[in-house]
């Protein structure tokens, strides 16, 4: 089919390469089938408020190195159920799908291409059921999405982490330490895993194992008995002690996106810590920092490749299907596969048996 006029929008968290991907699609629209690219502004909110701006190779020429999305983005505009305040701060929900349908038919677009994670593709699934022919492009710094091998966003702040890993690491052996970084990973371990590994880790704890202290404390005193009186500990946000829940920041829940804010347990860990062991702990919280900045030279090339062959999937009329990684091709897989599904680390992975071989304690006793 042609296409003459498609609509982009980037949902869910910000993170690196989302701008290599607006460029792709817009670059590969533009120059290979003379298409004219709409930018929606503020992820699925911009189809409700009809927030847009044209988007050119002009206007995208210098956005590839860019951190963040230039089209603004949220995780709290889903039009299914939206989500606002009422002058007595109750919390409504609406069902603006039907005008966001409306939007995209009044804009005359062929396409809507949704660039997110888990919630944002299953957004757009929802709106592929309503008829608005939809292709996903996977993104997510968790790397928790079914069907790929990577999304982009991943690699940069696996990057991000392990270099904040090599910093603790010096400074904590100079002051004989233990050291805990504390990154994101609401379900799923991957970035804490990878990173952990990459970034020499002592102890890693992940969602996916519950940890229980012992186990943590005799690794550190293993450590301390054998001439190595410090330790490096890196804690997914979602990691949770045997029998116990997550930490939730603050006993917040977040009233609009109805999800908690997860944070704290790199600070719980070191008040268990110090209440077994004569040692001073320091907790390092990276936030948001992992989620910033320019992406690294694999995220740019997964970018835009996954970019431009979504705008060859729409020409070719395949809608209802996400670009994925499938090494060392991009592949399409329908989003109905994937829809809502979250990809954790496996107990069985080879991650978690490679970092034990090597002595990192996960927060369990290998048997």
């Amino acid at each position: 089919m042609t296409i003459k006029r498609i609509g982009v929008l980037t949902g869910g968290g910000d993170c690196s390469g989302l701008n290599a991907v607006i460029r792709a699609i817009t670059r590969s629209a533009i120059i290979g089938h003379n298409a004219q690219v709409i930018g929606i502004e503020n992820g699925f909110e911009g189809l409700i408020t009809g927030e847009r701006q044209e988007l050119t190779t002009k206007s995208t020429r210098d956005i590839l190195t860019l951190g963040g999305t230039i089209l603004g983005t949220t995780n709290k505009g889903n039009p299914f159920e939206f989500r606002e305040f009422d002058h007595e701060k109750n919390v409504l929900v609406h069902d603006y799908s039907d005008k966001a349908v409306e939007n995209f038919r009044k804009w005359d677009l062929d396409c809507l291409f949704v660039i997110g994670g888990e919630g944002s593709l299953e957004i757009g699934y929802k709106f592929f059921q309503k008829g608005v022919p939809v292709i996903g492009v996977p993104k997510t710094i968790d790397n928790d999405l079914e069907k790929t091998d990577y999304t982009f966003g991943y690699q940069t702040a696996v990057q991000v982490a392990c270099d904040a890993l090599d910093r603790l690491q010096t400074t904590g052996r100079s002051h004989d330490r233990v050291m805990i970084l504390e990154v994101m990973g609401r379900n799923a371990g991957w970035i804490a895993l990878e990173a952990g590994i990459a970034g020499g880790a002592h102890i890693i704890l992940i969602p996916e194992i519950p940890y229980r202290i012992e186990n943590i404390i005799r690794k550190i005193k293993l450590r301390k008995d054998g001439g190595s009186p410090y330790s490096i500990i890196m804690a997914a946000e979602g990691a949770k002690e045997e029998g116990g829940g997550v930490i939730v920041q603050n006993a917040a829940v977040d009233r609009l996106q109805g999800v908690p804010q997860l944070g704290g347990v790199g600070m719980y860990l070191a008040e268990q810590i110090k209440k077994q062991i004569d040692l001073e702990v320091r907790t390092t919280v990276l936030g948001h920092i992992q989620r910033g900045g320019s992406p690294t030279a694999f995220d740019r090339v997964l970018g835009t490749r996954l970019g431009s062959f979504a705008v060859e999937a729409a020409a070719a009329g395949k809608f209802g299907n996400m670009v994925a990684l499938e090494t060392p091709d991009i592949v399409l897989v329908p989003l109905e596969k994937l829809a809502g599904k979250v990809r954790t680390v496996p107990e069985t992975s080879q991650l978690i048996r490679t970092a034990e071989s090597i002595g990192i304690n996960m927060g369990r006793v290998v048997m």
